[in-house]
Formats: structure tokens, C-alpha cells, sequence
């Protein structure tokens, strides 16, 4: 326990440099010079976070106030970590522990399990996949496809939250969560499987390392009272996305009379479903009554533009008001310039997604903008194929940062399913369908879960529809073409694509928003949706990376307007409306989006299904619904009419013909 041990107080003050705190605004000096807790620190986007909590460490150390080794700095990734101490070395200040969550717990548990349990400690075990896999294959169909991420995910939910496998449902139904499988039974088998087979194999994962911690410091208060003697002060970054779990261990670290320093922004809190919440830093003040609360406010990154537009967006997104401004030092450098953000609809996705890759090579030739500064953001990683092929289209290099196309489980799954398979003559968009449908596919999109099990979807939808788009030799044919198709131009460098979550704490000068259209922000499935409160603040977090050039656009085809253009101010309540009446009977994706209160949908696809029952097929046998909607669309009275419709042949004409214009005279009547 030697390197936990307590230092002895600090006697002779350090020197004091005159000029560290120099360069810092008023904002960041005031923080900066509240060298004792409890302290929170207000950042906005853009404002020099890092910046005046570096200072302020060091001024801790600089005034005498602490000595180096007695403080602490807790951070949420590795970068960030490593980022600090290398500032704080700058500033001349060397032996504070700067780590991670995790980081800390695993060094503190190294040095305190082998002591209070009597045993060593273990092992830390590889990523959940590995061991999900396994467990995830014994399920029934279509959980068992279900994204090895989203069961992972499932179960930080319940360890953020101390929840063991024996009160996981009781907390569901305390608490209304909606768990990703079939059934609930099912999720509990799998947590417990998957807890068991890391006993197996004496290993932990890093929640384990938390939890492990913190149930060692309840069993021994003089562990907990150690650390604290040991570090006298502490600095949190990011606490508006703290979890119970990590803020438990905060309690331990901390005591009443502790010096904390909590660094952070309620409007960046969107990893609600991780487990993190902004309560504990709104709550702060309340929790400690003599807190100095610093707001930083003052941009150090985008033009007023962009941030008159983001400053619409707070009235609702509640918690500390924070109004961002661009630093004066911005304002007087004349390369500094910006036009306002650029907002307009395009008829179809493939207009906005060459629209965006258009404007990408204009911005690098007319003004030299790098294409690495360059981002498009998008809601869910099934989006980025669309921007993969207009920019490769448009001859611009690109990366995707966030899981690129064929890198994901649904094209890699499909494609290799259709490798081997050379039988000329062969229908290949039969094939595709098949195989999706044994990756869990539904034509219907009926699947729960998250953006991650939508995706999935899409992405298998994607490419189904491309196998029916062109005569193709044969499926390994298929295959080959579409990796050649989204493969080309995958660069090391050049415009960046991910998802606005992966897009927190980076930067800039060129950002698109494409689909800001219903459904897609706030985020809906036909299953599940979104929290709207943490989907608005997503799409702050997106508008705020944007230096000099913002875009927003929309997409027709794709549905109504996102209500937050509505609340930004640059769409009208009225267009909404419009747009969504004319969404109701739009084709939409691979799919359509089916208007079901029309009684001719409705007795189309009852009928269908009454069909598919009778044969054993699946529905899209029989017509799929991109057919019913052309069906829809035509309203045949004659054979000669059905045959006319896309998608409809003469076997098929044969077969439902009679039925099918039965139908439709059926409804013609009724209107």
C-alpha cells in the first residue's frame, strides 16, 4: 500500500509564476485561481476546456496550495489522459495522476485487492464481443442476430447501474427500460451467461473494475478514508456524462470537507443510454452549497454564425444557461470569416448526398479549404454508404471513421454468403433475400432495438434492393461489384464520415448535417425511439463542431422536416405539416413507407399475407412493398394494367392477377 500512502503536508509554498495564468481570459483566470474545492466548471463548446483546467492544476501546484502527487485527475479516455499530463509537463508541472475511470480503478485495485481479499487480481478480459459471440448464437432466430454490441450494451446498462443478473428484471419493470430481445428472460440468460463465463476464466471486464472497487471501499471504510489522505484534491472532466456507478466511486474518493473540481457541459450530455446523466452536474450546486461555478462561454472555435445558430437551440435545452460568443481574439483575425450556415432540402437522398459531395470539392478547389477539415455527420451509421458513393462519384477522398459499409455486420455477413455461389441463371436477388433474412432481416423493418439493430437492417435492405436493380451473372458476381462499389477511394486522409456521437470533443472548419428529417433526429425505428431531449442535444454537439462552414439539409424523399429545424428557426411549423402529409405515401429506403389507414395498403397487404401463410414463404414472395405500393400507385382494372406495374410479371399475373384487381376495384368503390 506504500504508493497510496498520504503525503505530509505542503510547509513551503512552490514560487508562484507571474505570467502562468497570463494568457487565460477573465473567465478561465477566475477557475483557474479557485485553487480549493468545491468548484464547477461551466464549458461550453469551443471554449478552452482543456485549456483553464490545465492551468488550474498547475496553479494548484504553482501557489503552494497542493503538492503534485496529491491531486488527481479523472478523465473519460486514454487521449484525454495523455493530453493533460503532456499540457501539464509544459507548464512545468510533473507527478499528478491523470487516468482515466477505469485507469485509476485498476491501479488502486492492483495495489489494494492482493492486500484486503488476499488473492490476486483478475485478469482483464478481452472485448464483450469475444464472449457474446458464443452465447448469442445458442439464441432463437432473429435474436440471435441481433448486433453483438447492442447485448453489450445492454448489459453496461445494467453494471453503470449495480444492477447483478438476480435484480435485472425487477429493475425493468421498476423502471420501464426497454431491453433489446424478444423477451426479457432472454437479455437476463444472456447477462447471466456471459457473467458466468467470465468467472470461468477468473477475468473481469472495466465495469467490473468499478464495481469491484467500490464494493471494496463500502466493505472498508479505512481503504476509502486511505485514498482520501492520499489525494487531497480532485478534478472530474466531463462529469455531465458520470454514471451511478462512477459517481459511487467519486463519494468514496471524495468526503465533505474534499477539494473537487467538476468540469463539464449539460448541453453535451448525449450518452443517456451508456447510463450517463447531467443530474450530477446540476445538481452540484446543491449538493454543495459554497461551490464557485465558473460559466466559460467565450468560443475559441466557430465564427458568430455558427454560434448564433447553436445559441437558438438553449432555450430548450434547459440545465445552466450558456450563451457562446466568439472569443475576441478570433474576431480580429481577418482569415477568420464565415458565411451563414447553408440550409435547403433536396428532393432525394441521392440530390443531397451529390449536393454534399459537390460542395466538398468546391470549398477544397475555390477556397482552399483541406479536405480533412472537412465532416460529414451523420445520425446512424447506415447513412454513410449514400455519402460513400457521391464522394467517391465526385473523385473526393474520404475516410469513414465510424465503421465503413462493407466493414459492418450486415454487408460483410451477406456478401460472404453470396461468395461461393456461381450458379449462372440464378436469381440473385432471391439469393440476397435469403440471406439476409438468416442475418435477421425483415422486409418489414418490425425489428427491436436500437440505432445499431437499425442500421443492421438498412444495411441489408441496402442491399437486397441493389441485387433487384441490375441482371447480375450470378450471386458471387453481386458480391464482387459491390465491394468494388464501395470500396474505391477509401482514403487515409480526406473528408471525414461518422456519426455525430463519434463526432464529441473534435473540430472542424467544414461540417454537414445531412438528414435533419423526422425519424432520423430524434431518432424513431418502427420499434423504439429516441429521447428527445438527448437528440436535441446531439444535434448541438454537431452544429458546435463546425469552425467557419455549417450545412443542414434535408432530403424529401426521406420524410418531414426534423421539428429541431423548427426550433432553430429556419423552417417554418407550416412546411412540417406539408411535408409530412406528403411523406405518408413517398417510397422511403430500400422499402417504403406504407400508408396503412389507406384501405387499399391495408387489404393488400392482409391478402398477403393471408397468401404467404398458405404457401410457407415469406411475404416478399408474393409482391414485396416497394410492388404494393406501385400497385397502389397504378390502381389497375385489367390484367393488361397489373402487367404494367413495376415488378409485377406474368407468372405473377397469372397467379394473383384476378385477386389483386378485385382488390382494387374494391377500394376504387369505396372512395
Amino acid at each position: 500500500m506504500s504508493t497510496l500512502s498520504p503525503t505530509a503536508p505542503v510547509t513551503d509554498p512552490a514560487p508562484a509564476s507571474a505570467d502562468l495564468l497570463a494568457r487565460l481570459n477573465p473567465a478561465q483566470r477566475v477557475a483557474a485561481e479557485a485553487v480549493r474545492g468545491p468548484v464547477a466548471i461551466l464549458a461550453g463548446a469551443g471554449t478552452g476546456k482543456t485549456t483553464t483546467v490545465t492551468h488550474r492544476i498547475a496553479w494548484q501546484v504553482a501557489s503552494g496550495t497542493f503538492a503534485a502527487r496529491e491531486l488527481l485527475a479523472v478523465t473519460f479516455t486514454d487521449k484525454a489522459a495523455g493530453e493533460l499530463r503532456e499540457r501539464l509537463a509544459r507548464l512545468g508541472v510533473r507527478g499528478v495522476e491523470a487516468r482515466t475511470f477505469h485507469g485509476a480503478a485498476r491501479w488502486m485495485l492492483s495495489i489494494m485487492w492482493p492486500h484486503y481479499r488476499g488473492t490476486a487480481m483478475p485478469e482483464l478480459a478481452p472485448q464483450k464481443g469475444l464472449l457474446l459471440d458464443q452465447i448469442a448464437r445458442s439464441l432463437p432466430a432473429p435474436d440471435c442476430f441481433r448486433p453483438r454490441r447492442e447485448l453489450a450494451q445492454e448489459i453496461e446498462w445494467a453494471k453503470n447501474r449495480r444492477i447483478a443478473p438476480r435484480d435485472y428484471l425487477a429493475e425493468l419493470d421498476r423502471t420501464g427500460h426497454e431491453q433489446p430481445l424478444k423477451d426479457a428472460g432472454r437479455m437476463l440468460m444472456v447477462y447471466e451467461a456471459y457473467e458466468a463465463a467470465k468467472r470461468s476464466v477468473n477475468a473481469w471486464d472495466f465495469e467490473d473494475l468499478l464495481w469491484a472497487l467500490a464494493d471494496l471501499l463500502d466493505e472498508f471504510p479505512e481503504a476509502a478514508e486511505r485514498l482520501r489522505k492520499r489525494f487531497r484534491a480532485i478534478t472530474v472532466d466531463e462529469y455531465q456524462v458520470v454514471n451511478p456507478l462512477q459517481q459511487a466511486l467519486l463519494d468514496h474518493w471524495t468526503s465533505e470537507t474534499s477539494d473537487i473540481c467538476v468540469v463539464g457541459d449539460d448541453y453535451q450530455t448525449i450518452f443517456a443510454f451508456t447510463g450517463a446523466s447531467p443530474a450530477w452536474l446540476l445538481e452540484f450546486p446543491q449538493r454543495h452549497p459554497d461551490a464557485t461555478v465558473v460559466r466559460l462561454e467565450e468560443s475559441f472555435r466557430s465564427t458568430p454564425q455558427v454560434l448564433e445558430l447553436a445559441n437558438r437551440l438553449t432555450p430548450k435545452l434547459g440545465g445552466f444557461e450558456k450563451t457562446l460568443r466568439t472569443a475576441d481574439a478570433l474576431l480580429e483575425r481577418p482569415d477568420f470569416t464565415g458565411p451563414a450556415p447553408y440550409v435547403e432540402s433536396y428532393a432525394t437522398r441521392a440530390d443531397e448526398a451529390a449536393y454534399v459531395a459537390r460542395e466538398a470539392k468546391r470549398l477544397h478547389l475555390d477556397e482552399g479549404v483541406d479536405y480533412h477539415e472537412m465532416a460529414i455527420l451523420y445520425r446512424i451509421n447506415a447513412r454513410s454508404p449514400e455519402f460513400e458513393s457521391a464522394l467517391a462519384a465526385a473523385g473526393v477522398p474520404f475516410v469513414v471513421r465510424s465503421g465503413a459499409f462493407l466493414d459492418r455486420p450486415g454487408a460483410r455477413g451477406l456478401l460472404r454468403m453470396l461468395d461461393n455461389d456461381r450458379r449462372p441463371g440464378s436469381d440473385v436477388r432471391v439469393a440476397a433475400q435469403a440471406a439476409a433474412e438468416r442475418l435477421g432481416w425483415r422486409e418489414d423493418g418490425q425489428v427491436k432495438g436500437s440505432d445499431e439493430a437499425q442500421t443492421l437492417q438498412e444495411d441489408l435492405s441496402r442491399l437486397v434492393e441493389l441485387a433487384g436493380s441490375e441482371v447480375w451473372p450470378d450471386p458471387a458476381s453481386f458480391a464482387m461489384a459491390m465491394r468494388m462499389r464501395f470500396a474505391v477511394n477509401a482514403d487515409t486522409s480526406g473528408v471525414e464520415l461518422l456519426t455525430m456521437h463519434r463526432a464529441k470533443g473534435l473540430e472542424w472548419d467544414a461540417v454537414f448535417l445531412p438528414r435533419l428529417n423526422a425519424k432520423e433526429l430524434p431518432f424513431k425505428s418502427r420499434t423504439s425511439a429516441a429521447d428527445t431531449d438527448d437528440e436535441r442535444r446531439l444535434l448541438y454537439v454537431g452544429i458546435t463542431r463546425a469552425r467557419r462552414h455549417l450545412y443542414l439539409t434535408r432530403a424529401a424523399d426521406a420524410g418531414a422536416p426534423s421539428e429541431f429545424l423548427v426550433e432553430l428557426g429556419v423552417v417554418s411549423p407550416q412546411v412540417v405539416q406539408r411535408e409530412a402529409r406528403a411523406s405518408s405515401t413517398r417510397t422511403r429506403g430500400s422499402g417504403v413507407e406504407l400508408d396503412d389507414s389507406d384501405p387499399l395498403v391495408a387489404s393488400l397487404r392482409e391478402w398477403r399475407r393471408i397468401e404467404s401463410t398458405k404457401s410457407g414463404k415469406p411475404a416478399y414472395t408474393v409482391f414485396d412493398d416497394k410492388t404494393i405500393a406501385a400497385i397502389v400507385a397504378a390502381k389497375p382494372r385489367s390484367e393488361g394494367a397489373l402487367l404494367e406495374v413495376k415488378g409485377v410479371g406474368p407468372a405473377k399475373v397469372e397467379r394473383y392477377g384476378e385477386t389483386v384487381i378485385d382488390l382494387v376495384r374494391a377500394a376504387l368503390a369505396e372512395d
